[in-house]
């Protein structure tokens, strides 16, 4: 008698699709609901796992579409460390759903952003992005009109895009229940002063991050009905818990909330795919290979592993070789010429922390305890 499980593809397995191949050659984790042409303008925004997208977009030959671009002058250094060529726009990290409202409102003239600025040593920072401009501007009025060229990006970026890939990277967000804004920091941990009665931690539910997540198509589609979306979530864990949980739950529960939450999104929209980065970084048959000691910050073999896997769901012709990490820690070059590597993620020349100075949240380990010495 036939049933549902008869005639599906090994894929539908774990044992033919997960448990049995090479972790290396486990394929069709994706199969996009629609085509991304080389010439499509692309735009990103979202964690700093996020970042890595873009770069590799470009060196693909496909068209990131930057809409802030660096004034001339600029090292790639400087550019960096001001937070030009990261995303499309230069808002800094968006790690949750409701950042990406909030930034998607201003830009689009659907609410008002806060007049406020914060004052440091005579310098003035964005406390919607307290990482841009590391050194300060000279004046609020300076902060504010930066902040209005950031917003002109944002509406020109999704107004001339055909595809917005967004990865969601947190659930807990710190609100100002004065100004009824949404935080990309606590404040006092990066820039600021943390006032109790005025910033509220909120760890946004699955309808939360829905909600916002359909704001965000809704206002963006409402400007250009051709703009499709792609989202995906950052498989860096949380630095640090506000919620009194250990850090590992917290981390599990946070990415299980947004991966719901953009699964319930892609299912029902034609216009909405989920990308699996989350999965292929953290997934079963990979054994923390592409993180590096820290156990955070994923190793740029990783990285590539997960690049690899986006183009070639898109391009199902052969891809050339890119480096990727094995499970038992070294790295190497896998394709037809065979394997060349040198040591790995768990090896003697991994670097820890190498991606961290591109999390703002990174700065949250500073406040954590020290290892207490031994006695002697």
């Amino acid at each position: 008698m036939q049933h549902p499980y008869t005639r599906l593809p090994a894929r539908s397995f774990w044992r033919t699709a997960v448990a049995e191949p090479d972790p290396a050659d486990i394929d069709g984790l994706w199969t996009p609901k629609f085509a991304i042409g080389q010439d499509d303008p692309v735009v990103t925004a979202g964690s700093c796992f996020a970042a890595h997208i873009g770069r590799a977009l470009l060196a693909e030959g496909m068209h990131w579409y930057d809409a802030e671009l660096p004034p001339p002058g600029l090292t790639a250094a400087e550019q960096a460390a001001r937070g030009y060529r990261r995303f499309s726009f230069r808002t800094g990290n968006v790690y949750t759903a409701a950042a990406l409202r909030q930034w998607v409102a201003w830009a689009l003239e659907e609410e008002k952003p806060p007049e406020e600025v914060w004052a440091e040593d005579g310098r003035f920072h964005d406390p919607y992005r307290p990482a841009v401009e590391p050194d300060g501007l000279g004046s609020p009025d300076e902060v504010l009109h930066a902040r209005a060229v950031t917003l002109h990006a944002i509406r020109t970026a999704l107004t001339k895009a055909d595809v917005l890939v967004f990865t969601l990277g947190l659930t807990e967000a710190w609100h100002d229940v004065r100004t009824g804004t949404v935080l990309p920091m606590c404040p006092g941990t990066l820039r600021g002063s943390y006032d109790p009665g005025r910033h509220v931690l909120h760890n946004h539910t699955v309808d939360r991050v829905q909600r916002d997540l359909t704001d965000v198509l809704a206002m963006a589609r409402g400007v250009n009905s051709r703009l499709r979306t792609v989202l995906t979530v950052s498989p860096v864990p949380l630095t640090a818990t506000a919620t009194g949980r250990h850090a590992l739950v917290a981390t599990t529960h946070s990415k299980s909330v947004l991966r719901a939450a953009a699964g319930q999104l892609a299912d029902t929209s034609d216009e909405v795919d989920y990308f699996p980065s989350y999965e292929i970084v953290t997934g079963f048959p990979y054994r923390a290979a592409f993180y590096e000691p820290n156990l955070r910050t994923v190793t740029p073999d990783g990285v590539a592993f997960v690049m690899r896997h986006f183009f070639r769901s898109l391009r199902p012709e052969p891809a050339p070789a890119i480096p990727v990490a094995d499970v038992t820690g070294t790295t190497g070059t896998t394709g037809t010429t065979g394997t060349t590597g040198t040591t790995g993620t768990t090896g003697t020349t991994g670097t820890t922390g190498r991606e961290d100075h591109w999390c703002d949240d990174a700065v949250l380990d500073y406040y954590g305890p020290r290892p207490v010495p031994p006695a002697r």
